[in-house]
């Protein structure tokens, strides 16, 4: 799992200053639940985000409480008012401490 906490921000690549733009984000993540097994039949412990953070700016816009009920590697979409120039950071944490972090600068013209 070398690849877990790997963030892929995309944005559009042009951004009128009041524009609301779509933030599209994959976390690299495996998201157990802890109610599966493996081939031997033993229990593969949990582990999943459950602590999301998105910042604009200095600014927290969003926070969300997840749990077992997100899939492996989430996807999400939210939407932005691009009304100053700053940069869009998202903070995940998973419940064995894990924190992977991400930003993408917005530039409206």
């Amino acid at each position: 799992m070398a690849s877990v906490g790997k963030i892929k921000i995309r944005v559009p690549n042009t951004i009128k200053k009041g524009d609301i733009i779509p933030v599209q984000v994959l976390v690299s993540h495996p998201m157990e639940t802890g109610m599966r097994k493996n081939k031997d039949g033993s229990v593969i412990p949990a582990y999943y985000i459950n602590d999301v953070d998105v910042f604009y700016g200095n600014d927290k816009i969003t926070h969300c409480d997840w749990t077992i009920a997100v899939s492996a590697n989430p996807f999400i979409t939210f939407y932005v008012k691009a009304d100053k120039a700053a940069p869009i950071r998202i903070v995940y944490k998973d419940i064995k401490g894990g924190v992977y972090e991400q930003a993408v600068q917005i530039s409206p013209q």
